[in-house]
């Protein structure tokens, strides 16, 4: 039996999915999409393991901010990021210092 597998991910973030339900999506280019969807769209597509970094929605990171979703790079985990609506996944990627595709 295996005791490991690989994966792509240059990284982790997790964001919080209650907080992004709360605010009905408010990401993405049409403002409907989820933090999470979001971010694994801006940092280049792939799916689960395959993926250039690893987007984790979890259930409640208990900070609850009004009108933002929290998110957290497990490469700081002693900084949270409140995100507000709005706000441009790779934008947002770059500041975190994950290398964002160029658009085709």
């Amino acid at each position: 039996m295996k005791d490991h597998v690989r994966s792509d991910w240059a990284g982790v973030l997790l964001a919080c999915a209650k907080c992004s339900r709360k605010m009905g999506g408010g990401f993405g280019p049409d403002g409907r999409q989820s933090l999470a969807k979001a971010l694994r769209r801006a940092s280049g597509g792939g799916t689960k393991r395959r993926a250039p970094l690893g987007v984790v929605e979890v259930k409640c990171l208990g900070v609850c901010p009004k009108r933002a979703a929290v998110l957290v790079d497990a490469a700081q985990p002693g900084r949270w990021h409140l995100v507000p609506p709005g706000r441009d996944a790779g934008e947002l990627l770059g500041e975190l210092g994950y290398a964002v595709p160029e658009e085709a």
